[in-house]
């Protein structure tokens, strides 16, 4: 019986840990410091342009800061160069990014 009860306790456990490598397996997250981020509606346009690129999970924008994070999904990958042309396409310029792979 204590064999028994062991083997389940493993199976339990194993599911779990693949379970949690499933969701936490979530793409890339780009933290841009962006020059002349002043109000809400600059925000909105510099959001605008991002939900519209396909795999773009979220944006987050911090007026106080200057800071835009962009998470996107396991399949999509920006290079610098796009972050700067979508960054001032809205109107703005973005002096530096950090990427990190979540």
């Amino acid at each position: 019986m204590k064999i028994k009860a062991i083997s389940i306790n493993l199976l339990f456990a194993s599911v779990a840990l693949l379970w949690g490598s499933f969701s936490f397996a979530a793409g890339t997250q780009y933290d841009m410091r962006v020059d002349g981020l002043a109000c809400p509606f600059c925000a909105y346009g510099i959001e605008k342009k991002f939900t519209k690129t396909e795999g773009v999970k979220s944006v987050d924008i911090d007026l106080v800061k200057g800071l835009v994070i962009v998470t996107t999904n396991d399949e999509k990958s920006f290079k610098e160069a796009e972050l700067k042309t979508i960054i001032n396409d809205a109107g703005f310029t973005m002096k530096s990014v950090i990427e990190k792979n979540l």
